[in-house]
């Protein structure tokens, strides 16, 4: 049986993968009934993005499986990454729903019909900054102690 931090990135790694397979179903149906066979910007973002991010988690696994912390360090070190991985995805299909942007940093931010203050663009994204850096810094340093030095 896996440590729950790896086991926690192999299921974050399945649920991005499948959930990009399904955002490109929704994607295909936009691109089959458009007049330019193109799918709205954030719909196609949240589908490669998806996609991409199953493949990073993977990552994550591998260093999760070397880690020399303890459980809820390396659980930490993978959730925080995960979550950010997966509240961008979220972002990404609330726009591709709304149709209300195809840059959510263009001002005035928009979220359907209300306008976010910049400072909220700009918070959330200085927290994904340090959250997906820091988790991964925390594994990546484990995996120098156990391997490397």
């Amino acid at each position: 049986m896996l440590a729950p931090g790896p086991t926690l990135a192999l299921l974050g790694s399945g649920g991005f993968l499948l959930f990009g397979l399904l955002t490109g179903v929704w994607k295909y149906r936009h691109m089959w009934h458009s007049e330019d066979a193109d799918a709205p910007f954030y719909v196609d973002t949240a589908h490669r993005a998806s996609l991409l991010y199953a493949f990073a988690a993977l990552v994550i696994y591998e260093f999760a499986t070397f880690s020399p912390y303890g459980a809820a360090v390396t659980v930490a070190a993978v959730g925080v990454p995960l979550f950010f991985f997966a509240a961008a995805v979220a972002s990404y299909v609330v726009h591709g729903l709304l149709r209300d942007t195809d840059n959510q940093f263009r001002e005035p931010h928009r979220l359907g019909e209300r306008e976010l203050p910049p400072w909220v663009v700009n918070v959330a994204m200085w927290l994904l900054v340090v959250g997906e850096i820091g988790g991964f810094g925390v594994l990546f340093v484990g995996f120098v102690q156990s391997v490397v030095v």
